[in-house]
């Protein structure tokens, strides 16, 4: 993205100098659905990103537009409320936030392009609203602390565009940092940063361009299912608070004989935490082999025991699983569509691309769209 054609875009449409900002979108490496679990999770922000410019106007309201769909959305800081154009929530919402916050606001112009793709699974809405949250911050000289940019950007997700989703996504969002990935635990907010050299490698996602209509009741199932097993073990484990403090032990006693799916779904993700904390060592050590046979095995879980694949992800999971320049695949987040993650050796990236989307094709009738993309910094402003 250039920041020139940027600034020459906000002028033609606003007349006005603009503060640009960038937020990346971002990856999770290995540590899926344990978010919500209060286990811990390993995002990474990634070099496709939202830009925004942003500059102030001389009355209350607020104009924003949008490149993607080309269109204004224009509404007062004043009365500040969910607009019929679902892109401008995630705007919106932020500064909504803000205000609740008793952060004072006045009125804004607010262009707004990237290069995030939409429905990939990258977390393209939390750049957008942690974009907008640090070009808030930075247009009226707010020093909000980072750690509530990345809260702030959440509960705006919750509330405007009524997801309820944890607070990963954001996090990488802001505090992304290049050639590392965040190993954040989702209980405590703490966070160390893991060094992901590549070494030859490369992180190849693969779209799969579906999203099932099952990935939202499936989602909400999940949450309770996890629930339900905490609360049979709190019964006579006063201290357990989540699946984090849980053990095989805990669940083979007191969840396995009352109900066996609720077992398999908390025994994922029991086992998906200390995978976690595995592939963290494993990356410390700069063992890359060991993370992606981490990944694989991510993967078989989330597929037969926590149902949340479909046959395209798990499609493009084996096609891979016998390559030898292939260290490691899975799907990567909520599931039922979007993207798998795959570590692959750069120079077979291309033939292997091609090959899979014509095999993709024959097998679905629909186009793999594949991207490499590179760990980088977090939310920061653009010149």
């Amino acid at each position: 993205m250039n920041a020139q054609h940027l600034k020459n875009t906000f002028k033609k449409l606003f007349n006005a100098e603009p503060i640009l900002v960038r937020s990346p979108g971002r990856i999770n490496i290995i540590g899926e659905h344990t978010d919500y679990n209060e286990g811990f999770v390993m995002p990474a922000a990634i070099n496709k990103a939202i830009y925004v410019a942003i500059s102030k106007r001389d009355d209350q309201e607020i104009h924003l537009f949008s490149e993607s769909y080309q269109e204004f959305d224009i509404s007062s800081v004043n009365d500040l409320k969910p607009s019929k154009n679902s892109w401008a929530n995630y705007i919106l919402g932020v500064a909504d936030q803000f205000k609740e916050r008793g952060y004072k606001l006045g009125g804004f112009n607010f262009y707004i392009d990237g290069d995030v793709p939409l429905g990939a699974g990258l977390s393209s809405s939390a750049a957008v609203e942690c974009a907008t949250g640090f070009a808030l911050d930075q247009l009226f000289s707010l020093s909000v602390p980072k750690m509530d940019l990345a809260l702030i950007a959440q509960k705006a997700e919750q509330t405007f565009a009524g997801v309820n989703c944890g607070i990963m996504d954001q996090f990488a969002s802001v505090f992304g940092k290049k050639d590392h990935a965040i190993m954040l635990d989702c209980r405590s907010m703490k966070h160390i940063y893991i060094p992901l050299k590549l070494d030859g490698y490369k992180l190849l996602l693969l779209n799969t361009n579906v999203k099932h209509a099952l990935s939202d009741s499936a989602y909400n199932k999940r949450r309770q299912q996890c629930e339900q097993g905490v609360s049979w073990i709190k019964a006579h484990h006063p201290h357990v608070k989540s699946l984090r403090d849980v053990d095989l032990n805990m669940l083979e006693e007191f969840v396995k004989p009352k109900d066996a799916e609720v077992y398999t779904k908390c025994r994922y993700v029991v086992e998906e935490i200390s995978r976690l904390l595995n592939a963290a060592e494993q990356l410390k050590n700069g063992n890359l082999a060991s993370l992606g046979k981490l990944m694989f095995e991510t993967h078989e879980g989330l597929s037969a025991a926590y149902e949340v694949s479909c046959k395209e992800l798990d499609f493009l999971v084996d096609a891979v699983k016998p390559l030898d320049y292939v260290l490691g695949a899975r799907m990567m987040g909520g599931g039922f569509g979007g993207c798998t993650i795959n570590i692959v050796k750069e120079e077979n990236i291309p033939a292997l691309i091609e090959e899979l989307a014509t095999k993709y094709q024959m097998q679905f009738g629909l186009k793999l769209d594949a991207y490499t993309v590179q760990t980088d910094n977090g939310t920061s402003l653009f010149s």
